[in-house]
């Protein structure tokens, strides 16, 4: 991917999304953002808004362009394998989905990434084989650590299955990172998914498009991003806020 679709050095990434998380709230409840025309229009994120009825949490994020479209180049293994993402992070604790209390920065996360499935549980695309969807775009529960050794400064936390707290349907990798099944919404220019989560009214989020990757040599970190398409909020400040449904 051209470097000039990555818009933050190393470290820098990280150091922005955790200074947002740490943020007072804003008054703002949607972000927006101006077209760019240096950044694929699939990826090209000019809005973004979440709500909240108590029960369940409705994110969505709009692109200039065809939501969905672009995905990442296969690989042929694991090791190396890419992934696109349109990511919410928030401020929810971890422990709201199921991790653990003040693991790392929780997001919200619709990836594709044709070289590996990480939903064991679930048959995306309906063939009767639960092992080979991962190139359909698809959720995740994801908890952010920073991390020097990756290009973007940030990773998917390394973990230990079987010794770290975990939600019922994550997938056994050592990642934090749970596949709770729900199904995205990808339609014209955008991006939505509904998700059972609870105390999300008035917590703040952010919107981005990014790009990770699979550590090349199998071991920690395990999952870098590596670079991002597009901020909503330009700064990751975490300015938007999930409102309340209006009935």
């Amino acid at each position: 991917m051209p470097s000039s679709v990555i818009r933050f050095s190393v470290g820098t990434f990280a150091a922005a999304l955790i200074q947002g998380a740490l943020a007072t709230s804003s008054l703002a409840h949607d972000i927006h953002a101006k077209p760019d025309a240096a950044v694929p229009p699939a990826f090209d994120v000019t809005s973004a808004s979440a709500s909240t009825d108590g029960r369940l949490a409705t994110f969505a994020m709009e692109v200039s362009g065809d939501a969905g479209s672009l995905k990442p180049q296969k690989v042929g293994k694991l090791a190396g394998a890419k992934v696109d993402a349109y990511v919410w992070p928030t401020k929810l604790d971890p422990a709201a989905v199921g991790f653990a209390k003040g693991l790392g920065i929780l997001a919200l996360a619709i990836t594709a990434h044709p070289d590996f499935d990480d939903t064991p549980l679930f048959d995306e695309n309906g063939d009767g084989d639960p092992t080979n969807d991962g190139a359909g775009w698809h959720s995740h529960w994801v908890v952010l650590a920073s991390d020097k050794a990756c290009a973007g400064g940030l990773k998917v936390l390394d973990i230990s299955p079987g010794q770290d707290l975990l939600p019922a349907t994550a997938p056994g990798l050592p990642l934090a990172l749970d596949s709770p099944g729900m199904s995205p919404i990808i339609k014209g220019k955008t991006v939505r998914i509904t998700v059972p989560v609870k105390g999300a009214e008035n917590v703040n989020f952010d919107a981005v498009a990014a790009h990770l990757q699979v550590n090349e040599a199998g071991k920690a970190p395990l999952l870098c991003v590596t670079g991002t398409y597009k901020v909503a909020s330009g700064s990751l400040t975490l300015p938007g806020v999930i409102v309340k449904e209006k009935k």
